[in-house]
């Protein structure tokens, strides 16, 4: 920190520290570094995505505070970020939640004045809720005057946000960044991430963590997956296969043992997409030559999990006894 007041809270998004992590991986041959997105006011990357997908829009006057409405489909980060940007700006904000939103996350939006629409139904083909709640926005934005859909799965200012990104990990690295773990969903901090390392020929090997079951670099088949944050059951119109030069697919339960591998070793409490991208990085340990650099990006914190990933009955009840999976071999008594 540099002592510099900030001008509201919106002004401290983005400038997330990068930590080394010494204890994660033992034996490795590399250096590993995260980038530790929950710093953001919002608690989360999605802050990045939020304030470049509709900040501008007020500035530029095409979201009027007096009288626009922002209604966009999230169940999680996205939709704190815009929820804390409309309370500061005082906008409308109507979020589509469906049924596997978290209470927390529900009392945060509520907290900020956000109006929640939730989608029950999940649709009949899939058996997932993206769909429902597209539909359900489409028609919110078509039925109320000057409302306004960011639509991050779609918008060019999603993956915008996320060239800053990926300046501030080469700029604290100057610039050697062999490769780079993201988490997938819309596929914005990824292709964002791509371009900039492309752009300023960095060479990094974009690593795409996605989901068993999910269709954004289909693994297969779909399987019901129990931890929000990456993968997807729609593939956004933003989706470009080639900004990942790996791909790597992840169960729920590899993101909980990531996560608690993760506190375990190194006190860092993150979310289960940042268990994912630990996960996908000890899978691919032995591919990564002696020396080089990786960087995990953290999407958010921990502390929005803490009643499912870090509860031990919730994972006893999912998965079985699997504690032998994060905890270290206790030392054999001598006789």
């Amino acid at each position: 920190m540099d002592g510099t007041a900030a001008g509201s809270i919106l002004g401290t998004v983005g400038g997330t520290p990068l930590v080394e992590l010494h204890r994660l991986l033992p034996g490795f041959g590399g250096r590993v570094f995260a980038k530790i997105e929950g710093f953001n006011p919002g608690g989360s990357i999605k802050d990045r995505t939020a304030v470049s997908m509709v900040l501008d829009r007020i500035r530029s006057g095409e979201i009027d505070p007096a009288r626009s409405v922002v209604v966009e489909s999230s169940s999680g980060n996205l939709a704190v970020g815009i929820a804390q940007l409309c309370r500061y700006h005082g906008i409308r904000f109507i979020c589509v939640v469906d049924a596997k939103t978290s209470r927390q996350n529900l009392a945060i939006l509520r907290a900020y004045g956000a109006e929640i629409d939730e989608v029950t139904e999940p649709d009949p083909r899939t058996g997932e809720f993206l769909e429902r709640r597209l539909e359900r926005v489409r028609r919110l934005v078509a039925a109320i005057p000057h409302a306004f859909w960011p639509n991050q799965y779609a918008n060019p200012l999603n993956p915008a946000a996320h060239e800053h990104t990926m300046g501030e990990i080469a700029h604290a690295l100057d610039g050697r960044v062999d490769y780079l773990f993201c988490a997938t969903s819309t596929t914005g901090t990824l292709q964002g991430c791509a371009r900039y390392a492309r752009a300023h020929g960095l060479g990094t090997t974009m690593v795409a963590v996605d989901a068993v079951g999910s269709v954004l670099f289909g693994d297969g088949g779909r399987v019901r997956r129990l931890i929000p944050g990456h993968g997807a059951s729609v593939r956004p119109a933003l989706f470009d296969a080639s900004a990942a030069d790996r791909v790597v697919h992840v169960t729920d339960l590899d993101c909980v043992v990531g996560c608690r591998r993760l506190v375990g070793s190194e006190a860092v409490l993150a979310g289960g997409s940042s268990g994912a991208v630990v996960a996908a990085l000890q899978q691919i340990r032995d591919e990564i030559p002696d020396g080089a650099t990786c960087v995990l990006v953290f999407p958010d914190r921990g502390d929005r999990y803490l009643d499912t990933i870090y509860d031990d009955l919730w994972v006893s009840e999912r998965f079985g006894e699997v504690s032998q999976l994060w905890k270290p071999e206790l030392p054999v008594p001598s006789s």
